[in-house]
C-alpha cells in the first residue's frame, strides 16, 4: 500500500477576493501551512488546482482538476487518477484553507481504513469534512458514474464506496475550522496568537 498527499486548492475563493492560497496567516501563505502539515506525514504530494495561475510559485506536481466536474469532486477525481496511475492505492485530501489541522489526522484515518472501507472521513462537532478524507483510488470509476449523472457530492460519494468516520474533540477549538471571509481570516489570526 501507498499514499500520495492531494492538496487541494482549487476554489475560486470569491468571497475572500480570489488567491486564496496565497493569503497571508500569521505571515505565512496558506498554501504554506498545508504544505507544512503535508511534509510531516512524509508522502509524495501533489498539488490540486482549477487553472495553473492559481498557484504561481509552487514548485511541485500541479494537477488540474478534472473538466467538466464541479467542485471539489473534480480535484478529488484528478487526485485519484494521478495516484492510481502512479502506483498508489490511497489519497489523503487536505484543503489550503484549513490552517489548524491535528497533528494526528494522518495515522486516525489510516488506522480506520479496514478492507471494507472505501474512505475515512475527519469529522468534528458534528459536522463531516469530505475535503478532509483517506480514500481508496478504487473509488475513482464509482466517482465517473456518478459525476456523469451529475451527483457531485462528496458525502454522497464517500457512502457509495462505503465509508466510517473519524471524530475529533472541539473543546480546545475546533481543528477543522476553515477560511472563507475576512472574517474567518481575523479569528484565524486570533486563534493563531491564542496557540502562540
Amino acid at each position: 500500500m501507498s499514499l500520495v498527499i492531494a492538496l487541494l486548492a482549487g476554489g475560486a475563493g470569491r468571497r475572500i477576493g480570489g488567491g486564496k492560497p496565497h493569503r497571508l496567516l500569521g505571515g505565512t501563505r496558506l498554501l504554506d501551512r498545508a504544505l507544512t502539515t503535508a511534509r510531516a506525514i512524509a508522502a509524495p504530494t501533489i498539488l490540486v488546482v482549477r487553472e495553473p495561475g492559481q498557484v504561481d510559485g509552487f514548485a511541485g506536481t500541479v494537477v488540474l482538476d478534472a473538466p467538466g466536474i464541479a467542485g471539489p469532486l473534480a480535484g478529488l477525481f484528478s487526485a485519484l487518477a494521478w495516484a492510481a496511475d502512479s502506483g498508489a492505492d490511497r489519497v489523503l485530501t487536505l484543503p489550503c484553507d484549513m490552517p489548524f489541522l491535528p497533528a494526528d489526522l494522518y495515522p486516525r484515518l489510516e488506522s480506520a481504513l479496514t478492507k471494507e472501507v472505501g474512505a475515512v472521513l475527519a469529522a468534528s462537532g458534528g459536522r463531516l469534512h469530505p475535503v478532509c478524507a483517506l480514500w481508496r483510488t478504487t473509488a475513482t470509476p464509482i466517482l465517473a458514474q456518478r459525476a456523469s449523472e451529475g451527483r457531485l457530492s462528496l458525502h454522497g460519494l464517500s457512502e457509495a464506496v462505503g465509508r466510517t468516520v473519524v471524530d475529533w474533540p472541539v473543546d480546545g477549538g475546533d481543528p477543522f475550522i476553515n477560511i472563507n471571509t475576512a472574517e474567518d481570516m481575523a479569528a484565524a489570526e486570533t486563534t493563531l496568537r491564542r496557540q502562540s
